[in-house]
């Protein structure tokens, strides 16, 4: 017998012990803004720190949801000092242990975090691995972004049922030219194919969004929000570059 606490997982052939939640308050709320820290110097230490307050404050003024995406090393700390809602940048499919070098969704979870992205075009996973993680951290109660980068891509992730699927064209990212402009076809296309396989689905879009019209556009198109990076990060006045983000919605 397990008790509430270790659960048997027979596609991992593994007994998984954790503490298990559900979702609660906590839970990502759309329409949505998430800002992916990455590894910019901008956005490590206490730059992290100062950066999601940012964010924070401006999104209260705005009345918009929003979520940071730290390096694993800041998550504790910001989500101590900040209200928003605090998500890792990848976990690996294991359980505690004998596991040096990797992620547990455990440890994002103690460490604050409500979720976590997987499959950015920066950590591409295969979908078997994919499915493996998503169990995990739906036993723990935490939230999953999966990125794509296609129509085709967006079609298998949401057959895994994450809560939210972000489409990124790779060639996008970090360039400055919004996918919501440069390629509508694919954010459209990936919401209706999105919708057709699994209608609880939220969507986002991501890659060269950097302007509050950027995601005016996404929005239009059927997405839920957006998934940005260097726009805000790396912007010399991160605070005009996230209000006029945030006007968007």
């Amino acid at each position: 017998m397990y008790d509430s606490k270790s659960v048997y997982i027979p596609a991992m052939n593994v007994l998984y012990v954790g503490v298990l939640s559900l979702l609660g308050d906590e839970m990502l709320k759309t329409p949505l803004v998430v800002v992916n820290f990455k590894t910019y110097p901008e956005s490590t230490g206490e730059r992290a720190l100062k950066l999601a307050k940012l964010i924070e404050e401006v999104s209260s003024d705005y009345g918009v949801n929003s979520a940071v995406c730290p390096q694993q090393v800041d998550i504790y700390r910001t989500a101590r000092e900040v209200k928003i809602p605090v998500l890792a940048q990848h976990v690996d499919p294991i359980s505690p242990g004998k596991n040096t070098g990797w992620v547990s969704p455990d440890s994002v979870k103690a460490a604050g975090a409500v979720g976590t992205l997987l499959n950015h075009a920066e950590h591409k996973i295969p979908l078997e691995q994919i499915k493996k993680t998503l169990e995990l951290l739906r036993l723990l109660g935490l939230t999953t972004i999966v990125c794509t980068a296609d129509v085709e891509e967006s079609k298998k992730a949401a057959v895994l049922g994450p809560e939210i699927i972000a489409v990124e064209p790779p060639e996008l990212i970090g360039s400055g030219v919004s996918v919501s402009k440069a390629k509508p076809e694919v954010v459209s296309g990936s919401v209706e194919a999105i919708k057709k396989v699994n209608p609880k689905v939220e969507v986002l879009c991501g890659a060269g969004i950097t302007t509050g019209d950027d995601i005016a556009k996404a929005i239009e198109l059927g997405t839920r929000g957006v998934l940005l990076a260097s726009g805000v990060v790396c912007a010399k006045n991160q605070r005009a570059a996230i209000e006029d983000i945030v006007k968007g919605i």
